[in-house]
C-alpha cells in the first residue's frame, strides 16, 4: 500500500508501562482517541453542515480525511455530517454510501489496519496508509480514488491536529507544500491546528526519551499563534477563504473551516 515502506513511522512502541506518546514522531499515537476524544470536536459542529455546504451538489460528495489515526474521529465525522446516530454496533444505513465516500490516510500502517478492521462503515470510509508528504506514493493513489468518481478534487478536506506534525518533521517550507496542497485538492477544508504549546511539548517528549530532537524545531519561523499562521497561509498564499471557526475543544484548539476561492462547482471538472 501507499507509504508502507515507511517502516520507521509505525506506531510508538510498546514498553511495559504502555505505550510512550513521545515515542511517535508522527503524532501516529497508539491510543490517541483516548486521550483526544472525537466528541470533543464533533460537539463544536452544527448539524446539517453537510447539507449547508453542498445544498445541490451532486452525490456521492467525496471527503479526505488526512492523518486519521486509527480512525475513530474519522467515523465520528462520517456520523455527524450525515446525521446519523452512533452505528458502532450497527450495519450501515441503506444508502449512506450514496451521500458521501471518505478517503481516509495515515503514514502508520498498523493504526490503519485497526482502523480497516473496526469500521462499521466499509462501503462509505476507505483506509490506507499513505505519507501524503511523498508525491510519488500520493499523487497515483490519489487520482485513482478521485477517477473512479470522475472528479479531479475533493469536495471537503479534513486536517485535525495534523499541521503540528508536518511542520516539525518537514520544516517550514514542508508546512507551506503540505497546505497547498490541501487546498489545491479540496473545496472545503476543515483544520484544527496544534498551538505553538504542544510544538514545545512535543519536543521535551522526545529530550526525556533521549532521542534526537525535531530536525526542524529550532530553525521554524512559522511560529507563535498557529491557527492566526495557518489563517494567513491558507488566505494569504493558497486562495482560500475563511469561512467559519466553530470555537476550540476543552484541549484549546480551533476548528476552522475553509473555502476555495477557485473551485469550479462540482461537475464542471
Amino acid at each position: 500500500p501507499p507509504g508502507a515502506g515507511s517502516g520507521a513511522k509505525m506506531a510508538a512502541p510498546i514498553s511495559r508501562g504502555g505505550p510512550e506518546p513521545g515515542a511517535a514522531p508522527y503524532g501516529n499515537f497508539p491510543n490517541y482517541s483516548r486521550f483526544h476524544p472525537p466528541e470533543g470536536r464533533i460537539s463544536l459542529l452544527p448539524q446539517g453542515l453537510l447539507r449547508s455546504l453542498f445544498p445541490t451538489a451532486t452525490r456521492p460528495l467525496l471527503g479526505l480525511d488526512v492523518g486519521c489515526n486509527s480512525g475513530e474521529l474519522s467515523v465520528a465525522l462520517y456520523q455527524h455530517l450525515l446525521g446519523l446516530q452512533d452505528s458502532s454496533s450497527s450495519p450501515e444505513p441503506p444508502g449512506a454510501d450514496k451521500e458521501l465516500k471518505l478517503l481516509c490516510c495515515d503514514i502508520d500502517p498498523e493504526l490503519i489496519r485497526r482502523a480497516q478492521q473496526s469500521s462499521p462503515f466499509p462501503a462509505s470510509i476507505s483506509f490506507a496508509s499513505l505519507d501524503i508528504m511523498d508525491s510519488g506514493a500520493r499523487e497515483p493513489f490519489l487520482s485513482s480514488f478521485l477517477q473512479r468518481f470522475g472528479r479531479s478534487t475533493f469536495d471537503i478536506g479534513f486536517c485535525m491536529s495534523v499541521t503540528m506534525w508536518i511542520h516539525l518533521n518537514h520544516g517550514d517550507r514542508g508546512l507551506l507544500e503540505f497546505l497547498a496542497l490541501l487546498a489545491s485538492l479540496c473545496t472545503f477544508l476543515l483544520v484544527e491546528p496544534q498551538p505553538w504549546r504542544c510544538y514545545r511539548a512535543a519536543a521535551r517528549r522526545l529530550r526525556r526519551l533521549g532521542r534526537d530532537d525535531f530536525e526542524h524545531f529550532r530553525s521554524l519561523r512559522i511560529n507563535g499563534d498557529m491557527a492566526e499562521s495557518i489563517t494567513r497561509i491558507l488566505t494569504q498564499e493558497c486562495a482560500m477563504e475563511l469561512v467559519c471557526s466553530f470555537g476550540s475543544t476543552s484541549w484549546d484548539r480551533s476548528l476552522l473551516l475553509f473555502r476555495s476561492t477557485t473551485a469550479r462547482p462540482q461537475g464542471s471538472d
